[in-house]
């Protein structure tokens, strides 16, 4: 039976402290102010909110081919195959990259999951339980590519200044709303990011997360909700406190699921929509129940 390891980036969640010796994480790179940090290593993530705190120029960047390689020929020093995990191809162009960089070898196999966040996450410890009970790195990529879709994640922003530094919104909305207080709430779903509803506080953003979350367990999602398929996490940027508080008014709202997850949102996430946010997801988990 080959050995595979499972790599994946730092998008999904987990931390280079959480790696294991059939789980690598790749740190993800930015450019504040024209250098150069990576997440975990030379950018923690409070000193990340410290420099958007002060308005530094931050950007998202992806690992450089060596980089990658580097990472992949790491762990096939141990293992006969590499099954790699990036964070959606919706979202960034690390994954297409990863996928060219993989025609250079025969034993790395590129997943395009569609997920980022605590959803990849939850793909990444799936696949690397499927790798553990016997599956191909082929069985692996193709049970994660034909669920991609089964998951969706609502994120309540707290602030605009995000969004429209980023360009998502014009600076007259961005004025109005913050004049108005409102909270738009934005939703991951495969491939986007897109717009789902405002709220005019946060209590009100809380409850149409938890109304949305319902909706899709009652129809896309329904027969795997009934089949006790689907899980509950929440992430959130620089917002823990709330985030846990958020936890139990999830518990409480769908007392037959589990959340598994209470973690912060991907960096690469947080730079568009800054602090203070709270997301819910919905994720199918079939492989490590």
């Amino acid at each position: 039976m080959s050995k595979i390891a499972i790599v994946t980036d730092s998008n999904s969640g987990i931390k280079l402290t959480e790696q294991t010796e059939d789980l690598y994480v790749l740190p993800m790179p930015f450019i504040i102010n024209g250098e150069e940090y990576f997440e975990e290593i030379s950018l923690s993530q409070e000193e990340f909110y410290k420099k958007l705190a002060e308005n530094a120029d931050i950007s998202t960047s992806q690992p450089s081919p060596y980089q990658v390689k580097e990472m992949w020929e790491k762990a096939l020093k141990t293992h006969d195959e590499v099954v790699y995990i990036p964070m959606s191809s919706g979202l960034s162009e690390a994954c297409h990259n990863a996928i060219e960089i993989a025609k250079e070898y025969s034993n790395v196999t590129v997943v395009d999951n569609q997920r980022i966040s605590v959803t990849l996450k939850e793909s990444v410890y799936e696949a690397l339980n499927m790798a553990k009970n016997g599956y191909t790195a082929s069985q692996i990529k193709n049970y994660l590519e034909t669920t991609k879709f089964d998951s969706s994640i609502y994120i309540t922003v707290n602030t605009l200044k995000y969004l429209k530094k980023g360009g998502r919104i014009t600076p007259a909305v961005a004025l109005i709303g913050t004049l108005l207080n409102i909270k738009p709430i934005l939703q991951i779903h495969g491939e986007k990011l897109d717009s789902f509803a405002k709220a005019l506080n946060m209590a009100q953003a809380k409850t149409k997360m938890i109304a949305a979350i319902k909706k899709d367990l009652e129809t896309s999602f329904k027969q795997y909700y009934d089949d006790g398929e689907m899980k509950l996490e929440i992430a959130h940027t620089n917002n823990e406190e709330e985030a846990q508080k958020f936890k139990n008014e999830i518990e409480k709202a769908f007392p037959k699921l589990t959340v598994t997850y209470v973690d912060p949102l991907s960096l690469s996430v947080s730079c568009h929509i800054g602090p203070g946010a709270l997301a819910v997801a919905t994720t199918r988990v079939t492989k490590n129940k």
